[in-house]
């Protein structure tokens, strides 16, 4: 089942996906209306949601062109489809002002709230913050409500995050988050005196917005830190701040400023600036695939292991989008060179194409570096497994050992390949097997002469050499 619903998801670019999954909420909510469990009425809704679509798309637009950069219409989407969850739906022209305003803080905040080209903030988190300091006389009543979070559209939101923390990976992060919040807010309740037990276990999912900021907003991946100790601690500490009530006039507590003040923190421990790739050139590493080669005007931070996510903005775009992420196979300590290994097979992705036709010279954006797939620390034996392609992770882990370990340190790496042709990197990791402590096994249908061959077909725990050496 699990494999399945990766397979189906990942049909869709996680942008996709959160604006199809939204819009679905957006639409359950008219139809609640019209039921009448929920009471705005169907104008109201209707007319809020073409104020913070059109006004975030509108304001985007013209602050990438202001800006010279390029607009991403799905992202724009989405802000404004926060944003009408957040704010009371209404005719009214005073709420419906303050969305506006909210709006288009939203979508100027990735261009006027950046540095180094990251921008800092959840763009509708930051827009619902901002408009509560505009003054009493305008937003006193007015301030984000997140009426998302009724009994209601509780029925169809669990599900929408589910599948979108699914897809994420961020199912834990997300647990973390709802205990340490429901904790408190539960601890807050009974220690009130005015609930029943049952009553204040239900409140914080029922009543509380923690499932729709957790699941569409502080996951989101380009306002976390690169590690996953990282995030599971901002969670934490987000948590803390949205339940528990506090008031140091003008600021008081809300969900829009503990997610404000949780992207400042993840903006302190990831890569602090915008990454400008200039592209050198390729090689080929086997008939299907290439790497990749750039250069940085200054280094970037990044782990052996990590991967980095690039924008690619093209005409003709398919449905996997403009931004994808590859492992980074270069050492980390490379001068302010990166480089990325991936396969070319047919049919290829409107962004592979894209990529495998620039010319050097060509500037790419990447919005960071993330992950945790990174080696242990100290000098313990280290067994690396990869088949075909998926070996582009552990050249970045060999370059850097073989560079700058202190230490001979002792390293196999088990690779299977469908065929001599597809032994991607053969050449660098000879000259890596010739270094004492590198052991290469190889799983070929035919002998490749190099390092230890075992056969063809994949490692089995049947085979004793497998596991020797390390």
């Amino acid at each position: 089942m699990r494999s399945w619903l990766d397979t189906q998801l990942g049909r869709f670019t996680m942008y996709r996906l959160v604006l199809v999954v939204l819009a679905v909420l957006a639409g359950y909510a008219a139809v609640l209306d019209l039921l009448g469990w929920i009471s705005f009425g169907i104008a109201a809704i209707g007319l809020s949601l073409v104020v913070s679509l059109s006004v975030t798309v509108a304001v985007s637009w013209l602050t990438a062109k202001l800006f010279r950069a390029h607009t991403h219409l799905e992202s724009s989407l989405i802000t404004g489809l926060l944003l009408f969850f957040l704010f009371t739906p209404s005719t009214s022209a005073r709420p419906l002002t303050v969305l506006a305003i909210a709006a288009a803080i939203a979508g100027a905040s990735k261009f006027l709230f950046a540095v180094r080209g990251r921008h800092l903030f959840n763009p509708a988190a930051i827009g619902a913050l901002l408009v509560s300091f505009l003054g009493p006389g305008l937003v006193s009543t007015e301030r984000a409500s997140w009426w998302v979070a009724t009994p209601a559209m509780l029925w169809l939101v669990l599900p929408a995050i589910l599948l979108v923390l699914f897809r994420t990976s961020k199912l834990v992060f997300a647990g973390i988050f709802l205990l340490v919040s429901s904790s408190i807010i539960v601890a807050r309740l009974l220690g009130s005196g005015f609930y029943e037990p049952a009553a204040a276990f239900a409140l914080p999912f029922t009543s509380y917005p923690g499932l729709f900021l957790v699941g569409f907003m502080l996951s989101e991946p380009l306002t976390l830190p690169p590690r996953r100790w990282q995030q599971w601690g901002l969670a934490g500490i987000v948590a803390v701040l949205f339940s528990v009530p506090f008031a140091l006039p003008p600021v008081y507590s809300s969900p829009e400023l503990a997610l404000v003040v949780g992207n400042l923190i993840a903006f302190a421990l990831g890569q602090r600036r915008g990454l400008r790739l200039t592209y050198l050139g390729a090689k080929a590493l086997t008939p299907s695939s290439k790497e990749f080669s750039f250069t940085l005007p200054r280094p970037a931070r990044f782990k052996a292991g990590q991967y980095m996510e690039l924008s690619l903005p093209h005409r003709g775009s398919d449905g996997r989008g403009i931004r994808r992420v590859f492992s980074l196979t270069s050492d980390p300590h490379d001068g302010g060179k990166v480089a990325f290994g991936l396969r070319l097979s047919e049919p290829s992705s409107s962004f592979k194409r894209e990529l495998n036709s620039l010319s050097p010279g060509t500037v790419v954006s990447a919005t960071g570096v993330w992950g945790d797939f990174v080696l242990p620390r100290g000098h313990a034996p280290l067994l690396f497994l990869a088949a075909g392609v998926g070996i582009t992770p552990f050249m970045s882990h060999l370059r850097s050992v073989q560079k700058h370990s202190s230490e001979t340190r002792d390293v196999v790496l088990v690779y299977t390949v469908n065929s001599v042709e597809e032994f991607g990197y053969r050449d660098e990791l000879a000259r890596l097997c010739a270094a004492e402590g590198v052991r290469l096994v190889t799983f070929c249908p035919d002998d490749p002469q190099l390092g230890e061959h075992l056969g063809s077909g994949y490692p089995e725990a049947e085979v004793p050499k497998c596991t020797t050496g390390s």
